[in-house]
């Protein structure tokens, strides 16, 4: 496989490399998982595909540096090398573990987000991506700076003390442990610091996520470095939870082709263009997981 400015339009090459490889894997696979074993070869066929492509990568981005690609080349060979493992990945899937809708829905909306992330990770605008805090520590801070606080008021000791056992109390309620503020993606552009949550869609059962991330948002903006928090989703049409996010002040949220300008507007690509442009699933898809999704109404979840 040649690695060069190039790769972005040999899609086709690229399918029947990673392809080839996936031939090689599966009858490794075969001898070591029965066929009752079937999660068993899906999850070794994703996992010995996805390291062919970060392989492929890794070259790429050396070859990359050496030749002094712009971001753009980059960024368009990545995304085609991406796609093109995820077409095999789901055929090699479907091979040993034939799709039903509730895995495959699932999994089309698992594969979104890392992709979308791509024009975060090499982007064409100057952003720069940075680790998130750790509740801990955001809890030390606020709890440190209320202490100080309560120490310095002009009250007794024991009102001081009651106030320190309450403040406590308030921390319990809010959680009993340690609260997750990773989201999917932290980046900074023009000197704004923004955190991200991608989303497939939503649910009739996200009350208890809408809720996490109502209160993960909330954290975000007491804190000093003016954080904005980002909701990217990839269904066009969504449900309450959706609007409770949009509408609460502390989310800018953003579904299906609105998601996709935001995407552009921070990363610098259009990735909407690109996706119209290179992704043909039905047509990409070798002949025998076209029928199958077609004989069981899959394709319509194929939607990017």
């Amino acid at each position: 496989m040649k690695i060069d400015k190039n790769i972005k339009n040999r899609k086709q090459e690229l399918l029947t490399y990673f392809r080839d490889r996936a031939t090689e894997f599966l009858t490794q696979i075969k001898t070591k998982f029965a066929e009752t074993q079937s999660d068993k070869r899906a999850r070794a066929i994703n996992e010995a595909l996805n390291q062919t492509k970060n392989n492929l990568i890794t070259t790429l981005l050396q070859q990359s540096e050496k030749e002094k690609w712009t971001n753009q080349e980059k960024l368009e060979a990545i995304l085609m090398i991406t796609y093109c493992n995820i077409v095999v990945m789901i055929e090699s899937r479907n091979s040993v573990r034939p799709y039903e809708y509730m895995d495959f829905s699932r999994r089309v909306g698992e594969l979104w987000d890392p992709f979308c992330k791509l024009c975060f990770y090499y982007p064409i605008n100057n952003l720069s991506l940075f680790i998130p805090p750790l509740f801990s520590e955001v809890k030390k801070k606020m709890t440190d700076e209320i202490i100080d606080y309560i120490d310095n008021l002009n009250i007794t000791d024991q009102e001081k003390q009651e106030l320190k056992i309450y403040y406590d109390k308030v921390w319990s309620l809010v959680s009993s442990g340690e609260i997750q503020l990773e989201l999917d993606l932290h980046f900074t552009h023009n000197e704004q610091k923004y955190v991200v949550d991608f989303k497939s869609g939503f649910g009739s059962n996200e009350k208890g996520n809408t809720n996490r991330l109502l209160l993960v948002a909330t954290i975000y903006q007491n804190l000093d470095d003016n954080y904005k928090c980002l909701l990217f989703v990839r269904a066009e049409e969504n449900n309450s939870y959706f609007n409770t996010l949009k509408n609460s002040g502390i989310w800018e949220a953003y579904c299906g082709n609105e998601a996709y300008q935001k995407i552009n507007e921070y990363s610098g690509y259009n990735l909407k263009q690109w996706t119209e442009t290179n992704i043909d699933w039905a047509n990409d898809f070798n002949a025998e997981t076209t029928q199958h999704l077609t004989d069981n109404n899959l394709l319509q979840y194929l939607l990017w």
